[in-house]
C-alpha cells in the first residue's frame, strides 16, 4: 500500500474548521487519521484492518504531533485540511491499513474495511468528510 507522504509541519485546518482538543492515547503525528476510543476518551490512530470496528472509523485528522497522554488538536468532519502532501484534485482518499495512513482507492487491499476520508479539492487540500462502509474488500 502506498500512503500519502505528509509533511507534518504543513498540516493546517482551514479557518472555521470544526476542531476538538483532547489527549493522545499513543504517539500521533500531525496529518494522521484518528478516532476517539470510547473506553479511554483518548485519540488513537485509525486503521482500516484493525480488529475492532471502532478503530476502523476515522473521525478526525490530528493537527499536531503528540506523545501518549499529551494534548492533541483534531480537525473533525467538515474541515478542509492542507496536508503538505500531493493529492490528485478530485480523487477520493481512504483510510489505509497503516495506522493513521491515508491512501487513494487503488491502494485499498483485500481484507481492509473501506473508510472514505474525503475528496481532494486541490493538489494540497482534502475536504475531510469521513464515511465508513463497514464492508471489507
Amino acid at each position: 500500500m502506498t500512503d500519502l507522504v505528509i509533511t507534518a509541519a504543513n498540516v493546517l485546518a482551514a479557518t472555521g474548521a470544526p476542531l476538538e482538543s483532547g489527549f493522545a492515547g499513543e504517539a500521533i503525528v500531525a496529518g494522521k487519521a484518528v478516532y476517539k476510543a470510547a473506553a479511554t476518551e483518548k485519540w488513537m490512530l485509525a486503521d482500516s484492518n484493525a480488529a475492532t470496528a471502532e478503530a476502523r472509523q476515522a473521525t478526525g485528522i490530528a493537527l499536531n504531533g503528540a506523545s501518549a497522554n499529551q494534548p492533541v488538536s483534531v480537525a473533525k468532519s467538515g474541515s478542509d485540511i492542507t496536508f503538505g502532501a500531493v493529492f490528485t484534485a478530485g480523487l477520493a482518499y481512504y483510510l489505509s491499513d497503516t495506522p493513521g495512513g491515508i491512501c487513494p482507492v487503488a491502494d485499498i487491499g483485500a481484507g481492509e474495511y473501506v473508510g472514505l476520508l474525503g475528496l481532494a479539492k486541490s493538489t494540497t487540500v482534502l475536504a475531510f468528510r469521513p464515511q465508513y462502509s463497514g464492508v471489507a474488500l
